[in-house]
């Protein structure tokens, strides 16, 4: 399988070969479904805190005698039946991350990048500089390459230009091809990855 590459003005530069065997069929889908839920469970933060009837501050004190007042029986101001007692079965501060073999992420991601590359999703850059750290100019490359949606720009390493350029574009983020991951290839309209950060990912995807 082969990419067009284009430059940042939207002119074809040549192909680039995909080294890595695309997944066929729907062999590998159950490695995209753990991986992502393994990866959206990790960003919750998991502080969720309620007090339990133990927890609640006052005193122990019965509220009134058991009998003879005409009212239910009343042990605890903590009672969880009353306003501002404790909560029974609340949630508390608790890990939510899932563990996921490295195994399955690499066929994750390679199925993940796969069908992208399939559906015409991901556009190949030579490269992807700028001279200076404007939106303007990088608003520019994103009209030149026609590219509508959400975008997902992929690059060999961080750049100082690119953070500060990108950081208040709408619906654009940047990551590099060392940590790019399957949650990221599939939640992106289009992935628009420079020559040598497809290197890095073939790079991951071709270990054994």
């Amino acid at each position: 399988m082969k990419l067009p590459i284009k430059d940042t003005s939207g002119n074809s530069q040549g192909e680039l070969e995909v080294n890595f065997s695309v997944i066929e069929n729907h062999l590998g889908d159950q490695a995209v479904h753990d991986v992502v839920t393994a990866y959206r469970a990790a960003q919750r933060s998991g502080t969720a805190c309620t007090k339990t009837m133990g927890e609640v501050a006052g005193s122990g004190k019965k509220p009134w005698r058991q009998k003879g007042t005409g009212r239910a029986r009343a042990g605890s101001f903590a009672s969880p039946l009353w306003r501002g007692g404790g909560v029974v079965f609340g949630p508390k501060p608790r890990d939510y991350r899932k563990k996921v073999g490295q195994t399955v992420k690499i066929l994750a991601l390679r199925k993940a990048l796969g069908e992208r590359i399939r559906s015409g999703d991901v556009i190949v850059l030579n490269d992807f500089k700028l001279n200076n750290p404007k939106t303007k100019e990088f608003n520019q490359i994103l009209d030149k390459l026609e590219l509508d949606g959400t975008v997902l720009l992929v690059v060999p390493g961080a750049d100082q230009n690119l953070t500060l350029a990108s950081r208040n574009v709408p619906c654009v983020e940047w990551t590099t091809g060392a940590t790019l991951n399957t949650y990221q290839v599939l939640r992106y309209d289009k992935l628009v990855i420079t020559k040598e950060a497809f290197a890095q990912v073939e790079q991951r995807l071709l270990k054994d």
